[in-house]
Formats: structure tokens, sequence, C-alpha cells
């Protein structure tokens, strides 16, 4: 049975998006074995991944300058080739300093992956389903980056570290291959010229103005807070409700098990009722984060806690497709791009801020407030959302009666 073109899009789109989560996820649990082979320090090691995400924060916001202006399928192509071909090298490392160095290259490739992906998808698919097409996008990310730590763990358990990282480098090269094939089915994002009409408005006007800062701000709330979850809730189980390593170890992993499924749900949600995206969204998020209250001030639960952080992760997964839709229906035509690139780079960056400030709350003796700070973060980040949604309603107005 022949495939329909926009399935045929989301999984050439969702591979490369796989891949860019694998490869980062892939890099701790190698950690161990560098040390042996190199020699070297935990802060040297977690260096590759650090300097892996920096990069890739910093250049998506000008890679959407050069999407925008050129088209997105040549920098998907080159992209997904030097993220893979950077990973594969590192099974040729004769130094550390080489990892680090070679992880700035695939961070490099991977900056490519977020403004790419949705301008390709934003022109490719019926727009009637681009909940599900956007849905499909985080699912393959999320997907890549859950099953990294297992695999990379048993490659190199069953072939040595070296071995381990040429095989998934080389994954890339199919990937690659299959987009070049097909190349013809993926279309970019409708450009719209001055010449044919619209309103002008220059990219630091477009990239600072109130909606699009107050969607970065969204996303970099959101980011903190699943950070927060990730980083810390198995210790705060353990040490605050007295929990076996096991059962909250087992916690966090229905979090994100839920978190992953329900951004089918939410790419369910909005392709039926695109007019309510904002309502979807914010009463998830509540309850996202009212659930992780629970978890917090309920008497401890056992296994009991498996469901709750289920649902938690559950709700704000499918909350997260409604976001990514309501930053493209706010992403001027021809400038997803950019828009993308400049708003997902609060994506890592939450990732990055985390650990150190709930780190810190919990050395101070106080591991209670960490899934508390994690619902206000939640909670704001939803003012976000709904002031950035009826400011880019106001600004869309204010451009047509500018043009008019």
């Amino acid at each position: 049975m022949a495939l329909s073109r926009s399935t045929r899009v989301n999984v050439l789109i969702g591979n490369g998006h796989f891949l860019s989560h694998f490869y980062v996820i892939c890099l701790p649990p190698l950690f161990l074995a560098w040390q042996d082979s190199f020699n070297v320090s935990f802060a040297q090691l977690g260096l590759t991944v650090a300097m892996m995400s920096g990069t890739t924060a910093i250049l998506q916001t000008p890679v959407g300058f050069l999407v925008d202006r050129h088209g997105a399928r040549p920098f998907l192509v080159g992209g997904t080739l030097l993220m893979s071909l950077s990973i594969a090298a590192m099974s040729q490392a004769t130094a550390f300093w080489q990892i680090p160095l070679l992880a700035v290259f695939s961070g490099m490739g991977n900056s490519v992956v977020h403004p790419a992906d949705y301008a390709i998808l934003s022109g490719s698919v019926d727009p009637k389903q681009m909940g599900k097409s956007f849905a499909m996008h985080t699912f393959s990310g999320n997907l890549g980056g859950a099953i990294a730590p297992p695999v990379i763990a048993l490659l190199t358990v069953a072939i040595g570290w070296r071995h381990a990282m040429l095989l998934v480098g080389l994954l890339g090269i199919p990937v690659v291959i299959s987009i070049l094939l097909q190349s013809s089915i993926l279309k970019d994002q409708v450009r719209v010229h001055a010449k044919t009409g619209g309103v002008h408005v220059s990219a630091r006007e477009l990239l600072f103005s109130r909606s699009i800062l107050l969607f970065f701000t969204f996303f970099l709330l959101g980011s903190m807070a699943g950070g927060g979850v990730q980083s810390w809730l198995v210790t705060v189980l353990h040490t605050v409700k007295g929990m076996d390593l096991k059962v909250a170890s087992t916690a966090l992993t229905t979090y994100m098990v839920g978190g992953t499924a329900g951004v089918l749900v939410g790419g369910w949600f909005v392709d039926r009722h695109r007019k309510h995206v904002l309502a979807f969204a914010a009463t998830l998020t509540t309850i996202s984060a009212l659930v992780m209250l629970a978890v917090n001030w309920l008497p401890p639960l056992g296994v009991g806690v498996w469901a709750l952080t289920f649902i938690s992760g559950t709700a704000l997964g499918a909350s997260r497709t409604p976001r990514d839709v309501m930053l493209r229906d706010a992403a001027p035509p021809g400038q997803i791009g950019k828009v993308f690139g400049f708003v997902s780079a609060g994506l890592p960056l939450g990732g990055a801020i985390t650990p150190v400030p709930f780190g810190y709350l919990i050395d101070k003796g106080h591991p209670e407030l960490v899934l508390v700070l994690v619902a206000v973060l939640l909670l704001l980040s939803l003012f976000c959302a709904g002031t950035a949604r009826k400011v880019a309603g106001r600004e869309e107005a204010a451009a047509v009666a500018a043009g008019d």
C-alpha cells in the first residue's frame, strides 16, 4: 500500500529529528568508557554535551535566516550529514580534545534541524494535518532521546565504544540518501516578497517583537520546568518521600513515557479543534503543574506515584503540539525558519539553566521546593503563552491595517 505524501514527508523529516536527539543523548553513557580511554575528569566529559548543545542553541537563529533566504532542503541535507559524520569520526579520536571539537561540529549540523524541519513541514503538509505532522516531529525526537542510552550502552558492551560510535554515526548516511532521493516531495514554506504585497518588517523587528519574545519565554520556562523534573525528580522522591531508588527512577520513566505519548494526543486535538489550541494547552499545562504539586505534597504513595507522574508527563506532552502550532501561526509567511530557530533556542537554553538553581535548593536543604518551582515555572509559561497569542493577533491586525 502506497504511503500518502504527508506520511512520506513526516517519515523523512522525523528520521532526521530522531537522529538529532539520539546523538545528543548517546554521549553521556559513554563517559565512563572515555574516562578509561583518555583519563579525563567528569567536568571535561560534561564539556562534550555542553559544547554540542550550546553550539546548536547559538547557531539556530542564524541558520533560520539562511533557511528563509535560500531554502531548507540543502541545509537539511548538509546539516544531517555533518551531524552524523562528526559522531562517526569520534570513533577515531586519538586524544580527548578531539571529542569536544567533533561535538561542536555535530552541534553545527544539529542547529539546522528545527528551522529546516518546520519550514519544510509548513510548506509540504496539508494544513488540516499540520497538528499530526508537528506531533510526529516531536515524537520522533523524543523517541530518539529515549532509546539512545540503552542502545549505545548495549553496543558499547557488545562491540566497544569506538565501533558503537562508528555504527550509530553512519546511520545518518541512509537518512541523507533517502532525503535526496525523495526531495521532490519536500516543499519549502511559501515566501512573500515585498513586490507581491505585504508589509515589510525587518528581521530584528520580527524577532524582538513582543509576541515572539513572549513565545521565546514560553518555550524557555517550559524547558526549565521539564529539565527540573528530568534532572531532580528521582533525587526529590528519594530524599523527601523516602522512596526506593528503583521506584523513584521508574516514576521518572513513566513521566518521560507519558510526555512522549502525549504529543500524539496533542496533534490529534489540534487538527480537529484548531480554534481552541490555547485553551487546550493551558488546561493541560495547569493539570501537569497541579499533579506535580500533588506528588510533592501527598503522603508517600509507593508505586502509586507512577500513575501521577505518567498523568503529569502526558498532560505536558499533549500541550507541546499546540505550542508549536501557535508559534507557526504567529510567524509571518516566509519567516518560519528564523522564528523557529530563535524561539526553539529557548529549549536547550532552559535545559542548561535549570540544573544549578534546582541543585542549589537541594544543597540548602529544601528539596521539597523543587517540584513547587517546577509548577510555578509551568504556570508562568502559561501566562506568556496566552499573552503571546493575544499580542500576535493584535500585531497581525495592525500589519493588515497598515497594508491597506
